[in-house]
């Protein structure tokens, strides 16, 4: 008689059976906490994301969170751009000369033998620095060629001037320029310390050609000679509150001034503000797909029924509403809709802007430590309360999530060696069935064959 069952997918059957309801708890269990671990991983994304977006956008002292622009009325002879901390105005300006970087070339220097020598490289204003030329053989074949010289130049130099050759129609010419812009940047060379061919055609003056002279920037803070004089070495002028202005050209004597007008940016600061409402958006986005309640067809989202998270979400549109300085985002064009996103009206906040110039900076603040005011510091310690790598709420939550995990996992194995007990048993059991099973076969054969 053949038996009737195989004993190990019977063990299988019957161990499954014995600790299927614990394993289907511990499944759940399992998904749940890597779900909660997955949104938290989210929601630290979007707040940490959100926290970066408002100290891009924090004002430092002395800045505005408004935005300026600078204009000159002839941009051949200047250009400007202007800083948060910029002050409306309309200056006129007059470049009376540009500043300019000493070039000087000397022409046909002779190869001359290497050996002891030196020369001394000053600068108008005071820098110097000494060239020994004693080891400028590079290529050592007992002469000191242009380049050699050029290269020991720029090895002593450290930035204070720089050498280069130049062939221009078969004549070679060591060029020096001075790396420090104006007056100040003057070369002079002094050759006390070499002699010979190199000593005479350094100091030969028909030899040395000036190719750019050293000299100031001159700007006038109103017309050529009756308003302010300013005398720098640099072509970038920073007198002006705020503004940063190069210049490109000097004007001829008895033109007008150029006029530099600093005026409010209202597109830059809509843009600005803008910047602000898209990250707002983002991070509202966030937490709706975290705390959705799926419908019909659509799953839950990882925090659902999680009423800490909820809150989150509910205080920061609270504190997106808040009035600050006697102002809040709505008087500044800021809007919020049904489904909790922002929009911006850019009209609506240049109008406010026009009424009352630092209405923005007083609503928006900063998130700086020692300084924090408004509402970016208030959101700011509103999500650092969640963020805080030390003691924040997505901290202590991936702590306890982790312990939970871990507990799984022990609960697991725990289970494991339940089955495979129960499975050893239950092999051990119907393996015996099935011998006796078999023997019980074979006797009633025997049976069968006597009566036969």
């Amino acid at each position: 008689m053949a038996t009737s069952f195989d004993p190990t997918s019977t063990a299988t059957s019957l161990a499954t059976a014995y600790t299927q309801p614990a394993q289907t708890l511990l499944d759940a269990q399992t998904k749940a906490a890597q779900t909660a671990s997955s949104g938290l991983t989210k929601l630290q994304s979007a707040l940490s994301a959100f926290k970066t977006a408002l100290a891009a956008l924090s004002s430092k002292p002395g800045q505005s969170v408004t935005q300026y622009s600078a204009t000159p009325s002839d941009s051949a002879v200047m250009t400007a751009t202007a800083a948060s901390g910029a002050q409306p105005t309309s200056t006129p300006l007059f470049v009376e000369q540009l500043a300019t970087t000493n070039q000087v070339a000397f022409q046909d220097l002779p190869a001359v033998p290497a050996g002891p020598g030196s020369m001394s490289v000053q600068l108008a204003n005071g820098t110097s620095f000494n060239v020994d030329l004693a080891s400028a053989d590079g290529d050592g074949d007992g002469t000191l060629s242009q380049t050699e010289i050029a290269r020991a130049i720029n090895t002593a130099a450290s930035g204070n001037a720089t050498a280069m050759v130049v062939t221009v129609g078969g004549a070679t010419q060591l060029v020096l320029t001075s790396g420090v812009s104006g007056a100040g940047g003057k070369l002079t060379i002094d050759t006390s310390g070499l002699s010979g061919p190199l000593k005479t055609a350094l100091d030969d003056t028909s030899k040395r050609k000036e190719l750019v002279g050293a000299q100031d920037a001159v700007v006038w803070l109103g017309a050529q000679g009756t308003g302010v004089r300013l005398q720098q070495a640099s072509n970038t002028v920073t007198a002006i509150q705020g503004a940063s202005i190069t210049l490109k050209k000097a004007q001829a004597t008895g033109e007008s001034p150029v006029t530099l007008t600093v005026a409010r940016d209202d597109t830059a600061t809509s843009a600005k503000l803008q910047s602000f409402v898209d990250a707002y958006n983002t991070l509202e986005k966030a937490l709706d797909d975290l705390t959705v309640v799926g419908k019909e067809g659509t799953a839950n989202g990882a925090f659902a029924s999680d009423a800490g998270v909820r809150a989150l979400r509910d205080r920061i549109g609270n504190v997106l509403r808040n009035d600050y300085g006697g102002a809040n985002l709505r008087t500044l064009g800021v809007s919020i809709g049904r489904d909790g996103s922002a929009t911006l009206d850019s009209a609506k906040l240049g109008k406010a802007l026009s009424a009352t110039p630092d209405a923005l900076d007083k609503v928006l603040g900063s998130t700086a430590l020692s300084n924090s005011s408004g509402l970016l510091g208030a959101m700011d310690k509103l999500a650092d309360t969640w963020t805080n790598s030390a003691n924040g709420q997505i901290k202590q939550r991936q702590t306890t999530i982790q312990s939970q995990q871990k507990s799984i996992s022990d609960r697991q194995l725990r289970l494991d060696q339940q089955y495979n007990q129960a499975y050893t048993r239950y092999l051990q059991q119907f393996t015996q069935l099935q011998n006796l099973q078999t023997q019980l076969g074979g006797t009633g054969s025997l049976f069968d064959a006597v009566a036969a």
